[in-house]
């Protein structure tokens, strides 16, 4: 099977286009949901965002190939959209709260944008568990979300970024 067939099947030609998870992670019947298709800077797709869980305790689920080998910052980023190559247009971090970026920073942490780093190994590929303490309202509101990988590890204490450099995947949530 395919390298991330463990979490996910991918449906040629349309890249990892439905989640399929095996690992008791489905979400429970009834429980909103949301995706976001991951396109590196040539739009190519690279992964796949899976948002499931309630409000403050949101479970964020990351499956990604072709990015560069390495620990790269991973955040829900404030605006639903994703102009490339440098995906600026998602804004900053995903904040509703005002709290700290970081899970090292003075408290009150981390933000709801904060997810946590993913390891890409040497094939390219990763896979990331993380959570949000963010709410549904605020993950789709009018000016929607988005989920952002960063070529560099988030070092959870710079303000308001983690230090995570440049962006080079990005992702608009959507309803599934």
């Amino acid at each position: 099977m395919h390298s991330l067939g463990k979490a996910f099947v991918l449906l040629a030609p349309l890249g990892l286009a439905a989640c399929v998870t095996t690992d008791g992670d489905t979400p429970p019947i009834g429980l909103p949901v949301a995706t976001a298709q991951l396109l590196d800077a040539n739009g190519k797709v690279v992964g796949l965002a899976t948002v499931t869980g309630t409000d403050g305790d949101l479970k964020v689920r990351v499956a990604v190939e072709g990015l560069p080998a390495g620990v790269h910052g991973a955040h829900i980023h404030a605006v639903g959209t994703c102009t490339a190559p440098d995906f600026t247009s998602a804004g900053g971090h995903w904040n509703p709260t005002n709290a700290n970026h970081g899970t090292m920073s003075a408290a009150p942490n981390p933000h709801a944008g904060d997810t946590g780093n993913m390891t890409v190994n040497a094939a390219g590929t990763g896979l990331l568990s993380g959570s949000s303490n963010g709410t549904w309202t605020g993950l789709l509101d009018a000016d929607g979300s988005a989920f952002v990988i960063h070529a560099d590890p988030d070092d959870q204490t710079t303000q308001p970024t983690g230090n995570a450099g440049a962006r080079i995947a990005c992702g608009v949530f959507k309803s599934a």
